[in-house]
């Protein structure tokens, strides 16, 4: 897997040389390329915005140098092409999971007020967000995307059960976690989780999984086939 991040502010991406997405990146389990759109223009302040026609507050990035950006780093299309924006489709655990089977993804960040629609229309394959919120600009949201997508990718993470226990990934919310003393000021760890009985711990887990969603995030219950969770009947026998 590769990302390409065309930015306006490569400096926000140092923070990927840190923990173990540094670790991955340095061990080439993935690859980052950061492209600085300023580079591509033909303006020779390096220019890369503009005021909107028609009006309005704040400025645009113009197409041309986010064009040749993208056709200098990604000249047959090979990557897919996902631009950072309030207006995309909200990204989830599902399209998480479906990014980190691609092989190469090519992020655009927009800053300012937005991005000339054209280059979109010409250059991008799909919009994502993060959140319905907005920022100031594309490069959180990236950075976002590419630890999510990242963390599915082998050998990033120490271990397989860490993406498959974690929260959504089976349409709940995550049980709490514990580690040592067993006591802290006052608070004892959960007796199930120190007797050694998976079964029991595994019941637990789910138990909790299911009250935390319920007090945080009911509205993902009504995705969920809940099915598998409750207590099975015990079947009678016939006299």
């Amino acid at each position: 897997m590769k990302f390409d991040v065309l930015t306006i502010f490569p400096q926000y991406f140092d923070v990927l040389g840190e923990s173990l997405v540094g670790k991955a990146i340095s061990g080439g389990k993935f690859g980052v390329e950061i492209f600085n759109i300023r580079d591509f223009s033909s303006d020779k302040h390096h220019k890369t915005d503009d005021a909107p026609y028609g009006g309005g507050a704040g400025m645009v990035m113009t197409a041309e140098p986010i064009m040749a950006a993208i056709e200098s780093a990604d000249p047959l299309h090979e990557a897919h092409r996902i631009y950072m924006s309030p207006k995309g489709k909200v990204l989830d655990q599902k399209r998480v999971e479906q990014l980190a089977k691609k092989d190469r993804i090519l992020l655009l960040c927009g800053d300012y007020e937005g991005v000339d629609e054209r280059a979109l229309a010409l250059g991008i394959d799909e919009e994502i967000s993060i959140g319905d919120y907005v920022l100031t600009g594309g490069e959180l949201p990236a950075l976002v995307l590419i630890n999510c997508v990242a963390r599915y990718l082998d050998g990033v993470l120490g271990s397989s059960e860490s993406v498959e226990e974690e929260s959504f990934s089976n349409g709940l919310l995550e049980y709490p976690h514990y580690t040592r003393p067993e006591v802290f000021r006052g608070m004892r760890v959960p007796e199930v989780l120190l007797g050694g009985n998976h079964r029991d711990i595994s019941e637990w887990r789910l138990n909790k999984s299911l009250e935390v969603t319920q007090a945080r995030r009911p509205d993902l219950l009504k995705g969920v086939d809940l099915t598998p969770y409750m207590p099975k009947k015990k079947k009678k026998h016939r006299q």
